[in-house]
């Protein structure tokens, strides 16, 4: 625990002598890392906002997670809105990153807090992160009105304030106060009693599944790789760099090296996929016509 507080402090005070950056520059970056993957650009503005991911991070502490887990969270949330965001918008990065950076943390906070408890949908979510609050501060109004709320009204109070059904605000309610018991807690008193984790259904797939997928999954291959070949060379290029690589590259850094337009690469893109439609097809109608 020790370390890894002082690893949060070492991070926090990198995060803290980071650049400020201006609209112009962090347009430019954002630019730079859509249309070019320049990741020098990238990792300048990571930085750049890594201390808003922290300071929003620092919020999360009272669920107990770690922090170090927590800003890790945060940091991939900003990265998953460096690549998203879209510079054309007119909107500043900081304003789009702080969404997913929430996002990114309050997944991880309900995936780990409990598994049993809570939820993952959008009710469930704004419920977790909000019931307490709100309902605390709605006691606190009402005992300096002098009402007294019985557990009905509270639940209905919460629901309208929080804009959730009432159902779900019972359900969380539950939850919230609910123990987590261990899947290993024998079912019996008897030192040979089962676990509970050995009622679970065993939802992994089964031998048949796992053949038969591997078969479809090589027999799909086989299908894309011959309509590849029914592609030229600079088509099969453009598929490959624009759909096969990890990291796709723009159709005006493939016109550059081919001394196209973005326009006429686009052309080539679609008339390839057009191609490859019909070879699929193809292949498909004689595996039909074969097994009928």
């Amino acid at each position: 625990m020790a370390l890894d507080n002082v690893r949060d402090m070492s991070l926090s005070r990198t995060a803290m002598k980071a650049e400020l950056l201006d609209a112009e520059t962090e347009l430019r970056l954002a630019y730079a890392w859509r249309d070019e993957r320049d990741e020098a650009a990238l990792h300048r503005l990571i930085t750049a906002y890594m201390r808003l991911a922290i300071s929003m991070a620092s919020k999360f502490k009272r669920y107990g997670a770690p922090m170090n887990d927590l800003i890790q969270e945060a940091g991939l949330g900003l990265m998953k809105a460096a690549d998203k965001f879209d510079p054309d918008r007119g909107v500043r990065f900081s304003t789009y990153a702080v969404w997913w950076i929430k996002a990114s943390i309050q997944d991880y906070v309900m995936r780990n807090w409990s598994m049993v408890r809570t939820g993952s949908t959008s009710s469930q979510k704004s419920l977790f992160f909000n019931m307490r609050r709100v309902q605390a501060r709605l006691e606190r109004e009402s005992a300096a009105a002098g009402e007294t709320l019985d557990k009905h009204q509270l639940r209905q109070m919460i629901s309208t304030e929080i804009g959730v059904p009432l159902h779900d605000v019972e359900m969380m309610e539950g939850r919230l106060s609910g123990s987590d018991y261990s899947l290993n807690a024998t079912q019996s008193v008897d030192d040979e009693g089962r676990e509970w984790i050995d009622a679970l259904e065993d939802d992994s797939a089964q031998a048949a599944e796992t053949v038969e997928h591997s078969h479809d999954t090589e027999q799909l291959r086989e299908w894309l790789l011959l309509s590849l070949n029914a592609l030229n060379e600079r088509e099969r290029f453009i598929v490959r760099e624009r759909k096969l690589r990890d990291a796709p590259r723009t159709l005006e850094s493939l016109g550059q090296e081919l001394s196209l337009s973005k326009e006429r690469v686009r052309q080539l893109e679609a008339a390839a996929f057009t191609k490859m439609r019909k070879s699929l097809e193809m292949q498909s109608r004689e595996v039909h016509h074969f097994l009928v």
